[in-house]
């Protein structure tokens, strides 16, 4: 880097900021700040979800499974993501939206306390926050491997640089600084993604053209969809997480789908966000399945080649541009991500802890969300300089084995208890699925693994857990249902068709966990 890509990225860092000074302006209370008010428009709305999906782990872990893989990285990660949501487009968007609209929710757990209870509220909410410090530490060591290969800083150096430029426009303009600012991230990612596409373009002449590149004897393998590890179990598995993962079972999209006025909005939202899934990767990856063409990795997965091939193919400028590109991925799930975990706090835990705040009003309840954000920022920062400890090892083990793998018990009851044919399932089926998935998580990824021969296939290590839930959150509610009339209540809210009046958004101030009539009496205020 040089002193006009220096610029880039100072430039970039200025302009998040300054976004975030503007957005402050458009929060007044816990609503704004959680879920925009519920005045955010559909396009917005599918930019960010979208957005809010990348990190700069695709120009690293990913970019070395294209390195070594080729067109698998995207056959099996951006496609079953894209199918993933153009299914939730229909199947939860509208529900989600409804959480707001509806029941009057700022948090997308918020309502599961009368859905099933406290203990099942609490035990999703705690757990779903201690799994979102460990996948914001991945995407934080991530970034920071990028800007050390680039810059030369040390990786703890890169994490403190980045955490606190996020902090500050998160912090002080909620959903509306990320979801402006994940706009912005969008152009810049336009921009630097065509420029590496191009340049990548114009060095294939000497092996063959855009078409006959794949000849290649570095290539070899390339062009299969399914390979290695990546097979169709794997494809089929992640298909099955991804459904449940993008569509709110990280908690920071179903924000999103929360934050358009109706439930029609949040459905083209999230069909807009499916097709850029489907789309744009495309032109991202491309660069990643040449690079073995035109850089030798310097590590043993490939997760430095995407950053190499940048240095060596763009001119100074387009260089900075495409590293900002790397941080806009990052800071845009990372800011997502803090805003999800302090609405979980906010809304969902500290009611609980604290006699306090449950009495929190605008003013303390927006203080409150503020500083749960950096405190959850610093978290998982100080998480992040661990990630390649041997208790979490590489980058990409993290984000697929850990986040996939634990994902699945937290979302099963959170988003199934959305969809009427899931009504007899009630609190016990929703603790039971979650604690033996849990259990069944430890078990396939250690006891188990440690003693087959080769260790299991990475594909069972990341659904076994998701599909034990699954099942026992069928068959619990089955064999103990526990449709009372009031949870029926609670879900019929949730489907019915017209959206009545969206204009009273989320409640400004957190209410004590109380009883399923209280919430469903105040649901019917927006009628």
């Amino acid at each position: 880097m040089n002193g006009l890509d220096w610029s880039v990225l100072i430039g970039y860092f200025a302009v998040m900021v300054a976004i975030g000074v503007w957005s402050h302006k458009r929060v007044d209370d816990v609503s704004d700040f959680f879920t925009a008010g519920g005045k955010m428009p559909w396009w917005l709305s599918g930019i960010s979800h979208h957005m809010s999906g990348y990190s700069a782990v695709m120009f690293t872990g990913y970019a070395g499974i294209a390195y070594t893989y080729g067109v698998t990285s995207f056959v099996t990660w951006s496609f079953p993501i894209a199918l993933g949501v153009a299914i939730g487009s229909k199947l939860f968007a509208p529900r989600i939206n409804r959480l707001r609209s509806r029941l009057h929710v700022a948090s997308p757990l918020e309502y599961l306390k009368n859905r099933y209870n406290l203990p099942t509220q609490q035990a999703l909410a705690w757990s779903g926050m201690l799994l979102k410090i460990v996948d914001v530490a991945a995407k934080w060591a991530a970034i920071a491997t990028l800007l050390s290969v680039f810059t030369g800083i040390t990786l703890n150096q890169g994490i403190l640089i980045t955490g606190v430029i996020t902090g500050i426009y998160c912090t002080i303009g909620g959903l509306w600084a990320d979801a402006l600012t994940e706009l912005g991230q969008f152009i810049i990612q336009l921009l630097a993604g065509v420029a590496m596409f191009v340049a990548v373009v114009m060095k294939l002449g000497d092996h063959g053209g855009f078409f006959g590149v794949w000849d290649e004897p570095a290539l070899q393998g390339h062009g299969k969809p399914l390979v290695g590890p990546y097979g169709t179990v794997f494809l089929l598995a992640f298909l099955f997480i991804k459904l449940f993962e993008y569509n709110g079972g990280m908690l920071n999209q179903a924000q999103r789908y929360m934050a358009t006025a109706n439930a029609r909005e949040a459905a083209r939202g999230a069909r807009l966000s499916a097709v850029l899934w489907l789309v744009w990767p495309l032109v991202l990856f491309f660069p990643m399945w040449m690079s073995p063409l035109l850089v030798e990795s310097q590590k043993a997965d490939g997760s430095d080649s995407y950053a190499l091939m940048t240095e060596q193919l763009l001119p100074h400028g387009l260089l900075g541009l495409v590293i900002v590109g790397f941080f806009s991925h990052t800071m845009a799930m990372c800011s997502s991500d803090a805003n999800a975990i302090a609405a979980v706090f906010t809304r969902d835990v500290a009611p609980v802890l604290s006699k306090r705040a449950r009495g929190w009003g605008q003013r303390s309840g927006l203080l409150a969300a503020r500083l749960t954000t950096v405190i959850f920022l610093g978290l998982s920062m100080a998480v992040a300089t661990q990630v390649d400890s041997p208790t979490f090892k590489d980058i990409i083990t993290v984000v697929i084995k850990w986040v996939a793998g634990l994902m699945g018990p937290i979302a099963i009851p959170m988003m199934l208890g959305l969809l009427r044919p899931f009504r007899r399932s009630g609190p016990t089926a929703a603790l039971t699925s979650w604690g033996l998935g849990l259990v069944a998580f430890w078990l396939v990824n250690y006891p188990i693994n440690w003693s087959v021969d080769g260790g299991v296939p990475l594909e069972y290590q990341v659904s076994v857990p998701l599909a034990v839930s699954l099942v026992l959150y069928v068959l619990v509610g089955y064999l103990k249902p526990e449709d009372t009339p009031e949870r029926l209540a609670i879900i019929e809210r949730v489907n019915t068709d017209g959206d009545g009046d969206s204009s009273g958004a989320a409640a400004a101030i957190p209410t004590p966990a109380g009883g399923v009539d209280d919430a469903v009496g105040r649901s019917r205020v927006g009628d």
